[in-house]
């Protein structure tokens, strides 16, 4: 009842003009910002569509996840972190970034964001659209000339790529789930891509540069995660969502060796 109450409570910020989930109200300067980190928030919308009862929630999570489509992304598939728009017409009137390096950049969890969202919303209504564009962020992520070779990224694919710019692990959690999650809904050459990259992430993030020793770190798991750069806030730091994907991404690994092939038990949980 509690999460069917926090998906009611949710419901509430759906504007029907826009297509959307307004995210915040702090800013004057937006009408109606939504942010692509909303794109997580839409699960709880269709388990509570369909464990409540409530068939509107799924539909407010696909017209959050099509509108979103429609106006995040750029033609390299790569996301802005803020659309605003208009709510007496729906139109964009404007794409920002708030913790990304600037407007046009890729902020790199948000990447890890539209990219887990996608999968999920994939999973949850077999949207083909959903699952192409998941495929494009994947693609959009792995093949980038800043993406380090250990495969955890610079806090902003458009930040210097140097030792310096600070990582961020938690991108590479929520990537790394991401990408086992989609290995059960693509071609078996893509999905052996997709998970070699995921093991690596596990492997490199378990190591003694992102693990952290036991009772050390704030009791975290992982170190060097990026929180507010342009604010100065939370850099080179651990964060609790960070830890939260990991341990998702240990969980579905485990999962996925015990059996013989994921795709054959497409939409099993975890």
């Amino acid at each position: 009842e509690i999460l069917l109450e926090g998906a009611r409570s949710l419901s509430t910020r759906f504007n029907p003009v826009v297509g959307c989930i307004k995210s915040w109200d702090w800013n004057p300067q937006w009408t109606c910002p939504v942010i692509i980190d909303n794109m997580m928030n839409l699960e709880l919308l269709t388990w509570a569509a369909r464990e409540g009862g409530v068939p509107e929630f799924h539909d407010i999570a696909v017209a959050h996840a099509s509108t979103t489509l429609r106006h995040h992304f750029r033609a390299d598939s790569s996301c802005c972190h803020v659309v605003d728009y208009d709510v007496s017409t729906g139109e964009v009137r404007g794409r920002f970034t708030h913790q990304g390096l600037a407007d046009d950049s890729s902020w790199a969890r948000g990447q890890a964001w539209a990219l887990y969202g996608y999968t999920m919303m994939f999973r949850e209504t077999r949207v083909p659209a959903y699952l192409a564009q998941a495929v494009r962020i994947a693609e959009f992520i792995l093949n980038h000339p800043t993406l380090p070779a250990d495969k955890v990224p610079y806090w902003d694919f458009d930040a210097p790529a140097a030792p310096e710019t600070p990582r961020d692990s938690s991108a590479a959690a929520i990537i790394c789930a991401g990408l086992l999650e989609l290995t059960e809904f693509v071609p078996s050459e893509a999905a052996d891509r997709y998970r070699a990259v995921a093991h690596q992430q596990l492997r490199v993030l378990a190591s003694a540069e992102y693990r952290a020793e036991l009772a050390e770190n704030g009791c975290f798991l992982l170190k060097h995660a990026t929180g507010h750069m342009p604010h100065k806030s939370e850099v080179d730091a651990p964060l609790n969502y960070g830890d939260y994907y990991f341990l998702e991404a240990l969980l579905r690994t485990r999962r996925q060796l015990t059996q013989a092939d994921p795709r054959q038990q497409r939409g099993s949980r975890r």
